[in-house]
C-alpha cells in the first residue's frame, strides 16, 4: 500500500494530475500542489521507508532462495537418493564410526558374488563396462570400424572359440616347451643351454625368470627412454608369504598343488612334478628372500643407479649381458655403452651369485616354469579349472564358472585395449562430459594450489616450486587423441597379425608385437599420448616421470559423477579422485619429481625434513589400524594415505568454493542431509566393499592402498572440516584431538 502511495506521489509531482488510489483507510488523497509542507515531508518519508522496505524484502527472498533452494525431485535425485539411503546404517553414530555408518547397509544387503574375493563400486562398474565391450566385440555388423577395431573383434572371436581351445589340449604349449629345449619333467635333461633359453623366455615371452628388464622414461632425464633393470616378481604375490611359512602354509601348499597339477597335466608323472615342483617352490623361497621388501625402496633417489650396459657384467657376471640385451630389444643395435639404470643393484648381485651356485636343471625348470604359469589361462578346461582351484584357496572365492565371455573380454582390452577402447569411447563417452571433467580438474587444481598457501612447515621459496609443479601438471581426461583417428590407430597396431581361429598364436603374437613396440620406445622421446591405462579401466593414475595425471573414460561414470547429481556427490566422488592423483605428485615419492618430471632435489633441506616428520604422523596412525588382527604397513601405503588426504582435503576445499560462486544447490529428498554432509558420504560410499579373509590378508602384504575401510575413516579423522558438519565432539573417534596434517 504505501509503495502505491509513492507511485501516486511521483505521477502527481511529474504530470500534475492526480492518480486516484484508495487507501487502507478508504479515502482519497489530495495531489501534491494541494499539500501542506509537513503532510509533503511526512509523506515523502513514508515513501522512501516504503521503497527500502520493498527492496529489502525482494533481495532477502532472493538471497533465501539461493541459500535454501529446497529439494531436488528430478528422477536421478531421487534413484541416487534411495541408493545413498540403502547403504546406510543409521543406527550407527557418524562420528563414532563413520564407515560403518556410511557403508553399514551396502555390506549387509551386497554378499559377495560368486567367483568374487572382494566386491565394490569399483569393481560394479567395472562389471557394466566389460558388457559394454562384450556388446561391442560381438558385433560384427558394425560399420565404419578401423582396422585394428576388427582386430580388437577377431582377437575376442578367436578366444571364445572354445571348441577349437580344447580341441589343441596342451599341444600348443608342449611344443612351445620342446622349441626352448625342453625340461627335466617329462624327459632327461642335461643341457648347457642357460643363456639362450634365459633371452628366449625374456624376449619372445615376456616373462622375467631372475629379474625383469624394461624400457621407461628416465628418471634424471624425463625427455629420454632408457633400458631399466630391476627385480622380479614371484609366483606368490608377495615375499611375505614364502617367508612366514607358519602363517601362510594353506597358500604355500595350495601353490605347490597347483604347479604339480600343471606338471601332470604337461605330461609328467606325478611323482616326478611332485620332486620338480618343491625343488622351484624352494627355489622360489630362496629368491623371496633376497627380494627387497617393497616398503625399502620407496626413495627413488637411493634405488636410482645409472651405469653403462658393460658394467653389468661387473655387477651380475652369471648373465651374458651383451646377448641377453641385443636379443631383447631386437632389432635396436647397442652396443657396451648403452645407458641402464638399475633399480635393486643389491638384488641383482645376489641373484647372480645365486644363478652361480645352483643346479643348472633346477634353473631351466623354473626359467620354463614362468612360461608355462603365464599360458594357464589360453589353453583347455583342465588348465583353468587347476587355476580356478589355486585362486579358490588363495583369495578365499567360493566356487564358480565364470563366463568364457569376461576372460575373452579383459584379455582383449589388454591386449587391444586402445583399438576396443576406440569403440568404447563411442558408444558412451560424450565431449562434454570431457569438458565437464576438465574443468573439475581445474577447480581441484585451483583448491589445492590455494591451500599451499597455508603450510606453515614448508619454506616459502620451496612454496612457489610446489605451485609451478601444480601448475605443470598435464590433465589426460577420457582416452588419448590417437584412438579416434583411424589412421593413426592402424599406424599403431599394424604390426599385429590377428588370426579368427588360433587364440594361443595370437597371444603369441601379441608378445611378439609388444617386444617390438617397448624396443621401438628406446630410440623415441616419451610420448604424452602413450597411456599405461586403456579407456575402459575403471581407475586413473599420476606419472611423476610426465608430471601427468590421467582419468579414462571409464572411471567418469556413476557412482563417481554424474552430470545429473548434486556438486556435492560429484566433488565426493570423482573430485576426490581426482584430487587423490593431484596430490600424488607431493607424496613421498612424487614431490623427489620437478615440475619437469625429472627426479632431483628440488626442496629446500629444512622442508625435507620437515615433510618427513609430518608424513611420520601418517606412518604411526595407519601402522595403528588392523584388519583381522593384522597390522596395516604404514610405511609400504604412505603415499596412497597422503594421496587419500589431500585428495578429499582439496575436493571439499572445491565444493565450498563452487558453493561461492553458484550458490547452494537443492538437497536430495529423505536423507535429512546437508549438501556438506552429503559430500563426505558420496566420498565414504565409493569405497564400500566385502572381502574374504584370504583377500584383506593378501591386501595386507602386497596392496600400497589401505583397506578400503581405514581410506575412510584414516583420511575423516583428519578432516576438521568433516566434524565440524557432523557435530562430532572432541575426542569422539572419528575426531581425535591429534589430526595428521600435510597438504
Amino acid at each position: 500500500t504505501y509503495f502505491y502511495v509513492c507511485v501516486c506521489v511521483c505521477v502527481c509531482v511529474r504530470a500534475r494530475v492526480c492518480v486516484q488510489v484508495t487507501l487502507l483507510h478508504g479515502r482519497t488523497p489530495t495531489c501534491w500542489p494541494e499539500r501542506t509542507p509537513r503532510e509533503r515531508k511526512l509523506l515523502f518519508l513514508v515513501c522512501i521507508v516504503s521503497v527500502g522496505l520493498f527492496i529489502s524484502l525482494i533481495t532477502t527472498g532472493v538471497f533465501y532462495k539461493q541459500t535454501h533452494p529446497g529439494l531436488c525431485l528430478t528422477e536421478p535425485c531421487i534413484t541416487v537418493s534411495s541408493a545413498i539411503m540403502g547403504a546406510l546404517d543409521r543406527t550407527v553414530d557418524p562420528c563414532h564410526d563413520f564407515y560403518n555408518f556410511a557403508c553399514g547397509g551396502w555390506v549387509k544387503s551386497n554378499p559377495l558374488p560368486e567367483g568374487k574375493s572382494r566386491w565394490g563400486p569399483f569393481s560394479n562398474l567395472w562389471e557394466h563396462n566389460m558388457l559394454v565391450m562384450k556388446h561391442l566385440l560381438e558385433n560384427t555388423t558394425m560399420k565404419g570400424l578401423s582396422k585394428a577395431e576388427e582386430k580388437a573383434q577377431r582377437y575376442y572371436q578367436a578366444c571364445m572359440n572354445e571348441a577349437k581351445i580344447e580341441d589343441l589340449g596342451a599341444k600348443p604349449l608342449q611344443e612351445l616347451i620342446s622349441q626352448l629345449g625342453g625340461w627335466a619333467l617329462t624327459e632327461p635333461w642335461d643341457k648347457d643351454n642357460f643363456q639362450e633359453v634365459l633371452q628366449m623366455v625374456s624376449a619372445n615371452y615376456r616373462t622375467s625368470p631372475f629379474f625383469t628388464v624394461f624400457v621407461s622414461t628416465d628418471s634424471k632425464n624425463s625427455n629420454s627412454n632408457i633400458i631399466q633393470v630391476d627385480q622380479s616378481s614371484l609366483g606368490l604375490p608377495s615375499r611375505d608369504y614364502y617367508l612366514n611359512k607358519t602363517a601362510n602354509a594353506k597358500y604355500l601348499n595350495a601353490y605347490l598343488d597347483f604347479l604339480v597339477e600343471l606338471g601332470v597335466l604337461l605330461g609328467g608323472s606325478k611323482e616326478t612334478s611332485q620332486t620338480l615342483m618343491e625343488e622351484i617352490v624352494d627355489f622360489e623361497t630362496t629368491l623371496a628372500n633376497i627380494t627387497i621388501p617393497q616398503e625399502e625402496r620407496r626413495d627413488e633417489e637411493l634405488i636410482y643407479n645409472k651405469m653403462e650396459a658393460k658394467d653389468l657384467t661387473t655387477l651380475a657376471p652369471a648373465v651374458d649381458w651383451m646377448p641377453y640385451l641385443k636379443e631383447v630389444f631386437a632389432p635396436v643395435p647397442l652396443n657396451e655403452s648403452e645407458p641402464v639404470v638399475v633399480y635393486a643393484k643389491e638384488y641383482l648381485q645376489k641373484v647372480s651369485d645365486l644363478i652361480t651356485k645352483t643346479n643348472k636343471s633346477l634353473l631351466n625348470n623354473y626359467m620354463i616354469m614362468k612360461v608355462v604359469r603365464k599360458m594357464v589361462s589360453i589353453l583347455d578346461h583342465r588348465f583353468q579349472d587347476a587355476e580356478q582351484h589355486f585362486l579358490e584357496i588363495m583369495y578365499g572365492t567360493k566356487k564358480s564358472c565364470t563366463p568364457r565371455w569376461k576372460l575373452c573380454v579383459s584379455d582383449t582390452d589388454s591386449a587391444l585395449g586402445f583399438a576396443l577402447g576406440a569403440m568404447f569411447v563411442k558408444a558412451t563417452f560424450s565431449d562434454d562430459s570431457k569438458a565437464i571433467a576438465e574443468n573439475m580438474v581445474a577447480e581441484i587444481k585451483w583448491a589445492f594450489e590455494d591451500s599451499l598457501k597455508y603450510v606453515k612447515w614448508m619454506d616459502s621459496e620451496t612454496k612457489k616450486a610446489a605451485k609451478e609443479k601444480a601448475d605443470a601438471i598435464y590433465n589426460m581426461v577420457g582416452y588419448p587423441e590417437f584412438i579416434m583417428n583411424h589412421t593413426k590407430l592402424d599406424k599403431v597396431f599394424n604390426d599385429f597379425e590377428v588370426v579368427s581361429e588360433l587364440y594361443f598364436q595370437n597371444v603369441m603374437q601379441y608378445y611378439n608385437f609388444s617386444a617390438r613396440v617397448t624396443a621401438d620406445q628406446l630410440r623415441k622421446a616419451p610420448n604424452r599420448n602413450q597411456w599405461s591405462m586403456t579407456p575402459p579401466t575403471v581407475n586413473a593414475y599420476y606419472n611423476p616421470t610426465k608430471n601427468e595425471m590421467v582419468f579414462p573414460a571409464g572411471i567418469l561414470q556413476a557412482p563417481f559423477y554424474s552430470r545429473s547429481w548434486p556438486k556435492a556427490l560429484n566433488f565426493g566422488g570423482i573430485g576426490v579422485v581426482m584430487g587423490h592423483e593431484l596430490t600424488h605428485a607431493f607424496d613421498d615419492q612424487g614431490r623427489e619429481y620437478d615440475k619437469d618430471g625429472n627426479l632431483r632435489s628440488w626442496w629446500k633441506n629444512s622442508s625435507v625434513e620437515a615433510f618427513k616428520k609430518q608424513t611420520q604422523c601418517m606412518v604411526e596412525q595407519y601402522g595403528n589400524y588392523s584388519i583381522n588382527k593384522e597390522p596395516l604397513n604404514g610405511r609400504h601405503t604412505l603415499g596412497e594415505n597422503i594421496a587419500d588426504n589431500g585428495g578429499l582435503k582439496a575436493a571439499y576445499k572445491a565444493y565450498v568454493k563452487w558453493i561461492e560462486k553458484n550458490g547452494e544447490e537443492a538437497a536430495l529428498p529423505a536423507l535429512g542431509m546437508t549438501n556438506h554432509q552429503l559430500f563426505f558420504v558420496g566420498f565414504a560410499q565409493v569405497w564400500c566393499s566385502v572381502r574374504t579373509p584370504e583377500s584383506s590378508h593378501e591386501g595386507v602384504i602386497t596392496d600400497p592402498h589401505s583397506p578400503s575401510r581405514f581410506r575412510v575413516i584414516g583420511t575423516i579423522s583428519n578432516s576438521p572440516e568433516f566434524s565440524k558438519h557432523f557435530g562430532c565432539k572432541a575426542d569422539a573417534p572419528m575426531n581425535p584431538k591429534h589430526k595428521c596434517e600435510l597438504w
